[in-house]
């Protein structure tokens, strides 16, 4: 093979890769018509006809349930106000423990602390990297009240697992959806499998509004709570004659007639949008199958994985390379690949700080968690040493440009030799 472009060699990718792009004609057309009527929100915070929002919003809110097959869709106007929305309406209350896992972006682990919620954090499996049900299991206590898992890079965690046992528990199971959209599980879409649901239409995701959210469930009760946060709850506790009150302090989480009338066109782009990336991460899988210390994203059976992400595990032991000259390798080449994802959560100021306020910080003065290093060993030691990622839904690949990127990969695992010689490398 030619030399490395880190080596001071060409690289396999010169040129910038487009970004991926899911907005046409179609959500212009659909903008356009919105912004002719004038009425770019519908939403009135007391309780009438107009408590729901407008008639677009009503609209994608049909379509999304239809699409995903759940009884009720709830549109937000971000997977972050979603799951709020959802934390609030399973009831949790101060001193309430939510187990989460700690690898996922950090909205997921901050919905419980809006409510006064202890974030209880579970390690991931290692072939998912998503939470493990067995250390579920011994994570619940009398105090638990909800588990929020989420399917991680688009692969469903166990999640008709995760919902027997919450129902053997009588405690709720939210899902954080973010990333999984058409993802599933033995037949069922993920994000309706939980007793909620919450999806991202953030733009970097499979497809979108720009911002924005829905959530998900065929539970009566737990829709209306959603419904009553999502926007001023407070003013309706009357006028519905709701008995049970709590967290029904509302926000204002409303998405626009605009964002609607955009998710509604996208949703119906949703099934080849998913496909495109799905057969991307799927193709590269196969061709680096099997090179030295390198093991593609598992694909559980029965699961279809909808790859936001294609995470892959390195092993730093067979090549003698360290991940980090790995991947500035396959940059240098052109491939738009990272390492790690994100710090297990706990590592966050917002839980090694918690001793700055009174006695412990509320809510942590509530519960006797601990957030120390070496909580969940394996998310740890996949963000430190051995995950490593492919940005699948960051590029418009083409044919050509995953043919690209997996030269890049036989490129880089070909010359891990010439890799070993780098300054803080052992061969």
């Amino acid at each position: 093979m030619s030399t490395l472009a880190l080596l001071g060699g060409k690289p396999v990718i010169d040129r910038e890769l487009s970004p991926y792009r899911t907005i046409g004609e179609e959500e212009r057309a659909a903008v356009d018509r919105v912004m002719q009527t004038g009425q770019l929100s519908g939403y009135v915070g007391a309780w009438c006809d107009a408590f729901d929002g407008g008639p677009e919003v009503r609209k994608f809110e049909a379509a999304w349930a239809e699409c995903f097959e759940a009884s009720h869709a709830v549109a937000v106007n971000s997977n972050t106000s979603g799951l709020m929305a959802a934390v609030g309406a399973a009831g949790v209350s101060p001193g309430d423990e939510v187990i989460l896992p700690p690898y996922t972006m950090s909205a997921t682990a901050m919905a419980p602390l809006i409510y006064g919620g202890v974030p209880v954090f579970v390690d991931i499996e290692p072939e998912t990297y998503c939470l493990d049900p067995r250390l579920v299991r011994e994570a619940i206590t009398p105090r638990t009240r909800a588990i929020i898992v989420v399917n991680l890079f688009g692969h469903p965690a166990a999640l008709h697992e995760l919902r027997e046992l919450a129902d053997e528990k009588g405690i709720v199971l939210i899902e954080d959806n973010a990333q999984g959209p058409l993802a599933s599980e033995n037949g069922r879409y993920a994000g309706t499998i939980g007793h909620i649901g919450v999806f991202s239409l953030n733009y970097h995701k499979h497809f979108h509004t720009g911002e924005g959210g829905v959530c998900t469930t065929d539970d009566d009760d737990l829709v209306l709570r959603m419904r009553l946060i999502r926007n001023h709850g407070e003013n309706v506790v009357e006028p519905l004659h709701i008995a049970d009150a709590t967290n029904l302090i509302g926000f204002n989480f409303r998405l626009t007639e605009l964002s609607a009338a955009i998710g509604t066109e996208q949703l119906k782009k949703a099934k080849p949008l998913v496909a495109r990336r799905e057969a991307i991460a799927l193709r590269v899988s196969d061709a680096v199958r099997g090179l030295p210390g390198l093991t593609p994203p598992m694909v559980r059976e029965g699961c279809r994985h909808v790859f936001y992400h294609w995470g892959a595990r390195y092993d730093e032991a067979v090549t003698g390379v360290s991940r980090d000259t790995v991947v500035k390798a396959l940059a240098a080449e052109g491939a738009p690949v990272w390492q790690g994802y994100v710090a297990p959560l706990y590592l966050l100021p917002a839980f090694q700080r918690r001793l700055a306020i009174g006695r412990d910080g509320f809510p942590f003065n509530l519960s006797e968690q601990r957030y120390d290093h070496g909580l969940c060993p394996v998310a740890e030691r996949y963000h430190e040493r051995e995950l490593l990622e492919l940005a699948v839904c960051s590029y418009e690949l083409d044919d050509a440009d995953v043919d690209a990127v997996i030269a890049a990969f036989d490129k880089v695992f070909s010359n891990l030799s010439a890799l070993s010689n780098l300054a803080g490398d052992q061969a």
